[in-house]
């Protein structure tokens, strides 16, 4: 597989300049001219309050900004504040290895691991940006073959260029064993209301594999109610040893897109984006390539900061190379055609409560199965703080991928199918630096697919133990 920078989307900017003039609730829209400054738009209430949006700056909207969204409860929300830890977990699992034969058990193990973690945060009045390093090691009580060095990172940076300007990047990057061993499982249920993402709804059972997602994007607000912005995407999913996930491939995407928005009101956005994706995974022979293009409409109510429900939809067009399926060495001729795509999320950031829901249906990278599929994909995510020292999270996901360019009489085809998975956690603080979590994933999945089909399920508890620090930036 392709590893190199060449993964890096460059997209250039497509710029939509028309200004369409719409009803604004029963008001008008009045924008004039700011001495020395931007443009002030004085929308007004029905009770004749004046909103000024010089002191109101647009928000991107969630299907276009390439972010997630946050998980923290408002009251959990600190900045510029430099955080540590060490971490001991305990796993206990049902199902380690998959399919060791046609007719094999599951393996049953236990895991340890110890996780040494940094993390910083910072805010000015131009740029935020946020950084977690946590290398790891574990260790597994049986199949002591699986034995893993751990690596997660992640970067999330915001810089505002000028007052109308910014621009943002997100980098995620996970070599591991177990895609559920991370130093807290909770964190790790990230919902995005984008138009892209990546896909990694097939789970491998314990077997080495390196992924990495980002995004990047610029954004430009050129009038008091206007932005127009672009970016890029890629995913990259790679299996360093092929022998450990019989049926599973190698995959990559690429894309990039474009968009305009409107804000019609205080709390409604309206607007459209272009959307390019190059999908690519990588059997045994060839590589198998899918193009998408899309125009997607959306809609976004935003009633304050830390609430929205948004929406988005329209066909896609699918242009799909020639393919090289299982145990076939001439690829099969390639097709083109239209399927409709869209999707719907809502995200609320209460102050003791998160909740995030979404759903998307359209073409996506094939996550390890031998091409890009038809997805259906919706997730949830919910923390809750008890107490002071106490909190709760639940997360969830279904998916559900056909193959394209399969028929009903290819083995392709077979591969086709869904999962099912969620985790359950509390946490305890004691004190001021211990941190005690427990929790319980299950995971069931449908594919056809050797490292998968004979042991589908997979039941895990896991308990840590942190020892965690905080201290603040520039004080």
């Amino acid at each position: 597989m392709n590893m190199s920078i060449d993964n890096f989307v460059r997209l250039g900017l497509v710029l939509l300049v028309s200004a369409p003039v719409w009803a604004q609730d029963d008001k008008p829209n009045v924008v004039v001219p700011a001495a020395n400054g931007p443009l002030i738009s004085a929308i007004t209430t029905n009770d004749n309050t004046p909103i000024d949006n010089s002191e109101a700056p647009m928000l991107t909207p969630p299907p276009v900004s390439g972010q997630s969204y946050p998980l923290a409860t408002a009251s959990q929300e600190r900045s510029n504040y430099l955080r540590g830890a060490i971490t001991f977990s305990s796993a206990y699992s049902d199902n380690v290895l998959g399919a060791t034969g046609p007719n094999s058990a599951p393996v049953s193990d236990v895991s340890y691991s110890v996780w040494p973690s940094l993390a910083l945060d910072e805010t000015t009045t131009r740029l935020h940006w946020t950084l977690n390093y946590a290398p790891g090691f574990t260790f597994y009580q049986r199949t002591s073959s699986r034995n893993e060095q751990d690596q997660n990172a992640s970067i999330n940076f915001q810089y505002r260029m000028s007052p109308h300007v910014t621009f943002s990047a997100v980098d995620g990057f996970q070599k591991t064993s177990n895609v559920f061993n991370q130093p807290d499982l909770a964190s790790a249920g990230a919902v995005s209301g984008g138009t892209q993402g990546a896909n990694f709804s097939v789970i491998a059972p314990i077997a080495d594999q390196l992924r990495n997602s980002g995004n990047v994007g610029i954004t430009y607000q050129f009038a008091a109610n206007q932005m127009i912005g672009a970016g890029g995407t890629f995913t990259n999913l790679h299996y360093p040893n092929q022998t450990e996930v019989p049926g599973l491939f190698d995959s990559e995407s690429q894309g990039g897109s474009a968009f305009y928005t409107f804000r019609v009101s205080a709390r409604h956005y309206i607007g459209v984006t272009y959307q390019y994706q190059r999908l690519l995974s990588f059997p045994t022979q060839g590589q198998n390539e899918t193009q998408t293009d899309a125009i997607f409409p959306f809609y976004v109510f935003s009633p304050s900061k830390r609430f929205s429900i948004s929406m988005f939809g329209a066909p896609q067009y699918s242009n799909i190379g020639p393919q090289f399926f299982v145990g076939s060495t001439v690829p099969q001729p390639g097709s083109r055609t239209w399927t409709p795509a869209g999707g719907a999320s809502m995200n609320w950031q209460g102050q003791f409560t998160s909740v995030a829901v979404s759903y998307s249906h359209m073409i996506a990278s094939g996550g390890g199965l031998i091409g890009a599929v038809k997805m259906d994909a919706a997730s949830v995510s919910i923390r809750q703080q008890i107490a002071r020292a106490l909190s709760a999270s639940l997360s969830g996901g279904y998916a559900q991928n056909v193959v394209v360019g399969s028929s009903p009489q290819t083995t392709e085809a077979s591969t086709n199918g869904h999962s099912v998975s969620g985790t359950a956690s509390v946490q305890r603080l004691f004190g001021e630096h211990l941190n005690v979590q427990l929790g319980y994933t299950r995971l069931h999945q449908s594919y056809n697919v050797a490292a998968i089909s004979t042991n589908p399920d997979t039941n895990r508890e896991f308990v840590s133990i942190s020892y965690q620090f905080a201290r603040p930036l520039g004080r």
